[in-house]
């Protein structure tokens, strides 16, 4: 080899090196901001996260009524379960708020992205005084859990079926309602694929994305302005490094082509964070029992407070054919 060539090759070299630097400096970062407990505490992260970039009057009123919902939370009276989880070395934490009278049927309520137990603090109060005992898991990287990363439903399905046999264990004779909004929407449509206890009867979907690597792409587009290459390239090799999965793996469609649980699906008309569009995509994969319900003049995670007499009065009557 002569010193023409050798530069050559120590050139190429130097190429590839920056070209693999730079390319998990960007996975790195975009994994941090978006997929790490620290990193979603980013202000500018919790704005994309909320939806909308301008809350008018409109929305304010709904934001009111869901915050009603925390302050409930916090007043009732509830307890905190702990159990192992069956796929990692961590624990895995749960707010059990009991009913008034003893009942069979149990209630996981299920957390979106950048939110928690509390956050879903009015729809616990809903199934409270139906007189249903309700369990709310903190997903991965939220609220209590001990994990600092985010899985966006992947993982978190196991653990969502961890806590059902925790359930079947100490209650034989127990019905369980899985109900999860956004990305608590997309934990339970992709844990209805795995194979459940006939003691789970029912799942409600509210506003659920269609696969991870779905929702971060629109993302990368429409709110951090950017191009899916080689962006999500990039972020999609970290996670894989770090957490395991792939975003394409981790889809809400394909694991519902392997559903058995009734599920009803919602979604807001003007829902824009995770794409109104998403929800034929998800209800015509599901091969279970079905029914969709959109509600009108809702954005994304609003849909019990847009119209609570439509959003509850679907979900009831849907929950009383299998219960």
């Amino acid at each position: 080899m002569n010193e023409k060539q050798k530069k050559l090759l120590k050139t190429a070299g130097a190429i590839v090196t920056a070209a693999s630097a730079t390319y998990f400096l960007i996975g790195n970062a975009f994994y941090y901001v978006t997929l790490t407990r620290s990193g979603m505490k980013n202000p500018y992260v919790a704005k994309v996260a909320s939806g909308t970039k301008k809350k008018d009057d409109e929305r304010l009123r709904l934001d009111a009524i869901k915050e009603e919902g925390k302050y409930w939370f916090d007043s009732v009276d509830k307890e905190e379960l702990i159990i192992k989880s069956s796929t990692t070395n961590k624990f895995l934490h749960a707010n059990y708020i009991f009913p008034k009278n003893q009942s069979d049927v149990f209630v996981l309520i299920i957390h979106g992205y950048t939110s928690s137990p509390r956050g879903m603090g009015m729809y616990a109060q809903k199934y409270h005084e139906l007189g249903y005992n309700v369990v709310l898991p903190s997903l991965n990287g939220h609220a209590d859990s001990e994990q600092e990363t985010i899985t966006m439903g992947w993982q978190d399905r196991l653990d969502v079926l961890d806590w059902i046999n925790f359930i079947v264990e100490n209650y034989p004779d127990s019905k369980i309602i899985i109900h999860g909004e956004s990305m608590g929407a997309a934990t339970t449509m992709m844990v209805t694929g795995e194979s459940l206890p006939d003691n789970v009867k029912v799942a409600v979907a509210d506003c659920g994305y269609t696969s991870v690597w779905d929702i971060f792409s629109n993302k990368i587009k429409n709110n951090f302005k950017m191009h899916e290459f080689p962006t999500l390239y990039c972020a999609n090799t970290v996670n894989k490094i770090y957490s395991g999965f792939d975003f394409k793996e981790a889809s809400s469609i394909e694991q519902l082509k392997k559903s058995k649980t009734p599920t009803i699906f919602i979604h807001g008309e003007k829902d824009t964070f995770v794409p109104y569009a998403m929800l034929d995509k998800v209800y015509n994969a599901a091969a279970c029992e079905k029914d969709k319900v959109t509600i009108p003049n809702s954005p994304h995670a609003r849909n019990a407070c847009a119209n609570p007499e439509l959003y509850w009065s679907s979900i009831l009557n849907f929950i009383k054919r299998y219960l």
